[in-house]
């Protein structure tokens, strides 16, 4: 039998066995209840360090290993080194809630725990049950939810009572998500670790745990991390209990090229199909039930791209409000489209005279101001050849005509009987006649009033094509600018 002392921490090992025996291992787990500190005034360190894996959006990983530099120092409480090793993060936008798994790394300091390693057969680890020994309080102040996480049964132990705790942590914490700068948008969610009964005070130099971050974070998925942030405050709770929670604050950065390309980049081509068919002639052919069918395309594309947007209480992302936007102007194109049509197209079958006022703006300043190019108004009053609105014909003199050559020379037509009958049936031809040159005529007038009307329509056509155009391009100038802003920042 041997007995080792070390820093006043006693373990008995028996020669014919190696390791601790197990008489004096149950004097220590019968203390399981009580910190494992001969002075329980002594002050003690916690440290905390990780290393920020991965950020794979709404299903991320983040993975921490733990270093080399002191993170936070507490003056009173456990001696505790906390390594994060690795989470596995579920980001729910909808309800704002932040799911991780998190496999923790505890380290920590039993002073009862302390053997001679020559003493006990060379033994420098053991692993013991977890439940007979004390292990630290540490929690997090944003769980929301029971710990339904898988536990670690053992823990390593060394000689010099070091010992190392992994086990495997489900936290359900809330965050607080800016959404309206979405997909361009940056996140902060905060992670707190502390303990309910302990004190400390704590500096934090988080520099090059942030730097080695985004060294691992270089192929990570939809997030990438900005910058990791740390502090320490303290909490005064119910019978003048001050604890030391340490904030962890992950800020990360959407990498927006998914949502470009399946959400920006397909609305873009709608509306680049909107302005062509301004190119469609109004005329000829039906482009408002083209400017309906896009419409109702662009709607159900909505509809399926639904799930890939965010919706808090918190307000509308920017990018619901471009689409929304888009769907405005497809439904202005489509209003525009119905007015020139009824330009085109009366309800009636005659052509009311073009308005005065309307000839001389639209016609002449707007034509000219867009540089449309049409042919002069013609004249209403048709050109005539003959006159056949006499229907009175001249009695017949009787004279001989010579069209009729010598064979009828010397026949003598009866001055009662012809003319009367001549007479009857000419004036019905001419009223025929009269009653055909004043419909051409009309046609004539509808079709030059309908050629007057169909320059209006395509004059207004242009305008609103260009003013379309121009609220079109400003808008997407201002779009693209604000968000390179902010994916800048």
């Amino acid at each position: 039998m041997s007995i080792v002392s070390i820093a006043c921490a006693i373990l008995i090992c028996d020669k014919k066995h190696s390791g601790p025996t197990y008489e004096s291992l149950q004097d220590v787990f019968n203390k399981k209840s009580f910190r494992p500190a001969f002075n329980l005034s002594s002050p003690t360190i916690t440290n905390i360090s990780f290393t920020l894996y991965a950020v794979l959006g709404v299903v991320s990983i983040f993975t921490y290993t733990s270093g080399t530099d002191d993170i936070s120092t507490c003056e009173t409480g456990p001696v505790l080194s906390l390594a994060l090793l690795s989470f596995l993060l579920f980001q729910n936008e909808k309800t704002q809630l932040l799911t991780t798994f998190l496999w923790l790394r505890l380290y920590w300091h039993h002073e009862f725990l302390q053997w001679d390693p020559e003493a006990c057969g060379g033994v420098s680890k053991i692993s013991l049950p977890v439940e007979e020994l004390w292990t630290p309080d540490i929690i997090v102040y944003e769980f929301i939810d029971e710990d339904k996480s898988q536990r670690c049964p053992y823990v390593y132990v060394n000689h010099t009572g070091q010992i190392r705790y992994d086990r495997m942590l489900r936290v359900v914490s809330s965050c607080n998500l800016e959404i309206f700068n979405f997909p361009f948008d940056v996140q902060n969610c905060t992670l707190t670790f502390g303990s309910y009964m302990h004190t400390s005070d704590t500096a934090i130099p988080f520099e090059q745990i942030s730097a080695n971050s985004k060294k691992y974070l270089e192929t990570s998925g939809e997030w990438e991390l900005v910058v990791i942030q740390g502090e320490s405050d303290i909490l005064k709770f119910a019978l003048c209990i001050y604890c030391c929670p340490l904030y962890l604050q992950v800020v990360i950065k959407r990498r927006p090229i998914l949502y470009v390309v399946n959400l920006l980049i397909p609305s873009a081509f709608l509306m680049v199909i909107d302005i062509l068919s301004f190119l469609l002639p109004p005329h000829s052919v039906d482009r408002a039930s083209f400017k309906m069918t896009l419409i109702l395309g662009y709607t159900v594309f909505l509809l399926i791209m639904n799930d890939l947007l965010p919706s808090t209480a918190n307000g509308t992302p920017l990018i619901g409000i471009y689409f929304s936007v888009c769907l405005a102007f497809m439904v202005m194109s489509l209003l525009e489209t119905v007015i020139i049509t009824n330009i085109l197209h009366h309800n009636t079958m005659k052509y009311e005279p073009v308005p005065g006022w309307i000839r001389v703006v639209v016609l002449n300043h707007i034509a000219r101001l867009i540089c449309y190019k049409h042919s002069p108004k013609p004249s209403e009053t048709p050109s005539t050849t003959g006159d056949f609105s006499n229907n009175e014909l001249k009695p017949y003199t009787g004279k001989k005509s010579t069209e009729y050559g010598e064979k009828i020379k010397n026949i003598e037509v009866p001055f009662i009987q012809l003319p009367s009958l001549v007479s009857t049936e000419v004036q019905q031809i001419s009223r025929d006649l009269a009653s055909v040159r004043s419909h051409l005529d009309e046609l004539q007038i509808q079709q030059s009033r309908e050629e007057e009307w169909i320059h209006v329509g395509y004059i207004l056509d242009f305008l609103l094509f260009r003013v379309y155009l121009f609220f079109i391009l400003a808008y997407a100038l201002v779009i693209i600018c604000t968000w390179c802003i902010w994916f800048n920042v």
